[in-house]
């Protein structure tokens, strides 16, 4: 292993430092608690992990067997902190590669490995698939089919865009994940309510400038959550919420997402979908969950938002159930592969998987009267019930989603408000 010798000073002088150059180095940064599988799989790829997060995430239920250091900043540090401690810890070790594992790290994480000069996605493209009105314009240029939409900071344009397009629409925060922060609305009045409400708040961040006014389109929500290697796409799995995820924040209820045939035209065409989505964003490698929406007024799909993260809301478990393919571990795979040691997709099984989850009026739900042997994995989460299921044809997965979502609502579903933030 090659010496490295480098001058520190100190109060006494300066003073020489060995530095051991070991195995290669991955940061993971994380603001949230994500991603312990894609930890643990770095480190038995043989590589030295390094988690950046938040001091009141310091003591969560991380991989620590798995860390070789913790680093953690003030928890509403600015990207200036981020890039300070990343570049501090780069003195004295060799960053080969640095990842986001949540939604709110990904531009950070592209700042961070531009200022260092390290390989991976750019900030640019990383807008791409952060920030939803650069989502939406790029789904444009892309030529993709998605919902009409205006920047909400222009008032003659949202006027004229209201004109244009008949309601309801939805106001959506640019920056937040899933359903946070949006609002359906029916008319121009109730447009102009919330765009003033937004421009008379003190945080400058939460005012209309960072919303977009887009179309709501009525229809069955899909997700398609995917692995993507040297900028093509070796796994997808492809699946239809039982609801809205919208339907779900606002009315409460117990949400269900299952896998679709693997012969069905549907299928077929979202996998074709998510290859362009993901090419004309420039995804080259990595994890991404996209969402789309079959009108039910025309039967098309409507592109709705893509991330270049793994999906949550216990997506990872649903897949693993149908195809044995786990999307943190194979992520983590990928994102330590080396030329010399490339990527493989290990074997993939074609089973049906169905997630029902539901917000709990217990804090610790007792699904134990749920005991048929096709559930393979129990959520474990505070005031929180789930179950996965898992058997060999969909019809199977079909019966037991139906029966199990009326007796959770009897048994554990509870109702709160909307969040506006992901806190």
């Amino acid at each position: 292993m090659p010496l490295w010798q480098s001058f520190l000073k100190g109060s006494t002088g300066w003073r020489s430092v060995t530095i051991l150059q070991q195995q290669p180095t991955i940061v993971c940064v994380a603001s949230y608690f994500k991603g312990a599988d894609f930890l643990r799989e770095c480190r038995r790829q043989g590589w030295r992990v390094v988690l950046l997060t938040r001091e009141k995430l310091h003591a969560a239920a991380w991989p620590f067997d798995s860390l070789d250091e913790l680093l953690t900043l003030p928890d509403h540090a600015e990207m200036e902190a981020y890039l300070h401690a990343a570049s501090d810890f780069a003195r004295t070790h060799q960053i080969q590669r640095l990842v986001a594992l949540e939604e709110a790290d990904v531009i950070t994480a592209a700042r961070i490995r531009e200022f260092l000069c390290l390989p991976g996605m750019d900030a640019t493209t990383a807008l791409n698939f952060r920030d939803k009105l650069a989502m939406r314009v790029r789904g444009r240029e892309s030529g993709l089919t998605q919902p009409a939409f205006v920047h909400l900071l222009n008032d003659r344009e949202v006027g004229e865009f209201m004109e244009r397009v008949p309601p309801p629409w939805v106001v959506k925060p640019r920056a937040d994940a899933s359903a946070i922060g949006i609002t359906r609305l029916h008319s121009a009045e109730e447009v102009w309510h919330v765009k003033a409400a937004l421009d008379a708040r003190a945080e400058l961040r939460e005012r209309s400038a960072y919303y977009l006014l887009e179309s709501s389109i009525a229809g069955a929500v899909y997700h398609v959550d995917a692995l993507t290697v040297a900028g093509k796409v070796v796994f997808a799995g492809v699946n239809r919420y039982g609801r809205p995820p919208l339907e779900i924040v606002q009315h409460g209820g117990v949400a269900t997402s299952f896998t679709v045939p693997y012969d069905a035209a549907e299928r077929a065409a979202l996998l074709r979908l998510n290859e362009t989505l993901l090419l004309q964003f420039g995804l080259r490698n990595g994890a991404s969950h996209a969402e789309f929406i079959q009108s039910t007024a025309d039967g098309q799909f409507y592109f709705l938002e893509v991330a270049a993260r793994v999906g949550g809301a216990y997506t990872t478990e649903t897949h693993e159930a149908a195809t044995g393919f786990n999307l943190w571990r194979e992520w983590a795979r990928c994102a330590t592969a080396t030329d010399a040691q490339p990527y493989q997709l290990p074997p993939l099984q074609q089973n049906y998987s169905g997630l029902l989850v539901t917000l709990a009026r217990q804090e610790w739900p007792d699904t134990s009267a749920y005991d048929d042997p096709e559930i393979v994995y129990r959520v474990a989460k505070p005031w929180h019930a789930g179950l996965i299921v898992q058997a060999p044809q969909s019809a199977r997965v079909q019966e037991f989603l139906a029966r199990y979502e009326l007796r959770f609502q009897h048994d554990f579903t509870a109702t709160a408000p909307q969040p506006e933030r992901p806190e």
